[in-house]
Parts: C-alpha cells; sequence; structure tokens
C-alpha cells in the first residue's frame, strides 16, 4: 500500500481534493469544500516542489486547520437584504393584518377566511362578522385581538 502511495505521489493530493469536493454534495455544510481545496493546493505544490510526504501532510493540515476558519469569518457577513423577506416565513406576513371573523371565536378559537384558506384563530370571545387584527402567529394557529 505504501508503494502504491509512493507511486502516485502528487495525484494522491489531486484525487482526495476531488473526493472531498464530491462528498461536499452528499454532506453540504461547505467543511468538506475547504479540506478539498486544500488538498488540491497541496498536490498542485507538490508537481513543482520536491518534498516528502510527511511535508505535505504537514502542509495539507496547516492549509485546512486555516481555510476552515477563514471560510467561517467569511461565511458570517450575514445574509444580504431580500426583496422578499417573507419567502419561506409567509404566515409571519399575516401579522398585523386586520380579517373579519368567518365563525365566532367561542372558548377561545373561531375561523377566519384568507383567501380560499380557513385559517384557526385564538383570541377573545368575539361574534362572527367582526373585524380582528393578527397579533401574533403560531404554526398554522393565528393569535388575534379585536381590531
Amino acid at each position: 500500500m505504501t508503494d502504491l502511495i509512493a507511486a502516485l505521489g502528487s495525484w494522491n493530493w489531486l484525487i482526495l481534493g476531488v473526493i472531498l469536493i464530491a462528498l461536499e454534495t452528499f454532506a453540504p455544510g461547505v467543511f468538506m469544500l475547504w479540506l478539498g481545496i486544500a488538498a488540491l493546493v497541496v498536490g498542485v505544490l507538490s508537481f513543482f516542489i520536491t518534498s516528502t510526504w510527511q511535508s505535505q501532510l504537514l502542509v495539507f493540515a496547516v492549509l485546512a486547520v486555516a481555510m476552515v476558519p477563514l471560510w467561517r469569518h467569511f461565511g458570517r457577513r450575514g445574509p444580504s437584504a431580500s426583496d422578499r423577506p417573507f419567502l419561506n416565513r409567509r404566515t409571519e406576513a399575516l401579522i398585523g393584518r386586520v380579517l373579519t371573523l368567518e365563525k365566532p371565536i367561542v372558548d377561545g378559537f373561531g375561523t377566519v377566511r384568507i383567501d380560499d384558506t380557513v385559517w384557526r384563530v385564538e383570541g377573545p370571545e368575539l361574534p362572527a362578522g367582526s373585524h380582528v387584527r393578527v397579533e401574533q402567529v403560531d404554526g398554522a394557529r393565528l393569535k388575534v385581538g379585536p381590531a
């Protein structure tokens, strides 16, 4: 096995880099990507600089340790402002909206119709036809108060 590793030489690092980058597609999280890039850099450097496998392993370890914190630093910059802030939180877009009760709120629960969907609401007892304002969202239940 040692002979095979020695025979492949610089190609070991390039193969390892490609494998690590390919693994990133199955385990996303951008961690394997940077290890793969570190392996590719060592592979490319080993074509130009003759060195022992121990020094190549040391360079890989240093690059791997350096690239992961660098990614975390640049990855923390925060998301850019979105033109659709409620895209994946659509129920939060209902907060503040004034609706008409379809069924009265009895024992704390009633219903409203929003477009073509009936929503369950929670709030103080009010008769059907009353206007309510959405104050909070709890999953698929809207917490309302009088408008």
